[in-house]
């Protein structure tokens, strides 16, 4: 049942996602485009209460609550992050606005944007390992060896994005075209400029 609503939940925040983007931009309907947006956290409080209310009727901890916690973990991490990506390529793409900033690709400015994905995977493992250990205290004397290799799984995930975020720091991506290259200073600076504002 949890794996089916992990499942339910992905498709129900793409589902969202896509219906608040167009009645925002092709409808024009922004007040209904905010209203189902903000019903995506309600996806994962519904999958953090079914998952509860099955350890609470005697489910044994198994590998899918760990997956639960994960989930979650990654949405509230990075869910904004794409609700905001999504959102900057349906207003150029539906509504003529300009395309919206590329990442930076080179240098010291691709490594700080390295750092700060990786600052949201430590908050994805933080949360899924919050989340585990309440399991953990909630089942009690059961076993819940499952859950601890979860929270083992969340820590190495973030322990290894810390180390390629790392390798961009220790020897940054030279930009081939140089400074006035392709992926100059200019973009950079518009792609941070675009970051700090939002």
């Amino acid at each position: 049942m949890i794996v089916t609503l992990i499942i339910a939940c992905e498709v129900g925040f793409w589902v969202l996602l896509a219906l608040g983007l167009t009645v925002r931009y092709l409808l024009k309907w922004r007040r209904t485009s905010v209203a189902l947006l903000l019903c995506e956290p309600l996806l994962e409080l519904v999958l953090f209460v079914v998952t509860a209310i099955d350890l609470r009727n005697g489910a044994e901890p198994g590998w899918e609550h760990g997956l639960a916690a994960l989930y979650i973990g990654f949405t509230v991490a990075y869910g904004h992050y794409m609700i905001r990506w999504l959102d900057g390529h349906a207003a150029h793409r539906l509504a003529g606005g300009p395309p919206p900033p590329s990442p930076p690709r080179y240098g010291m400015a691709r490594a700080r944007h390295e750092g700060r994905l990786w600052l949201r995977t430590v908050v994805m493992a933080a949360v899924a390992c919050a989340l585990l250990q309440a399991a953990v205290w909630y089942v009690g004397d059961g076993d819940t060896s499952s859950l601890r290799s979860f929270q083992g799984t969340a820590l190495r995930i973030a322990g290894i994005h810390g180390l390629i975020a790392l390798t961009y720091t220790i020897w940054p991506k030279k930009d081939p075209g140089g400074p006035g290259g392709e992926a100059g200073s200019a973009g950079r600076v518009t792609f941070e400029k675009e970051s700090a504002r939002r």
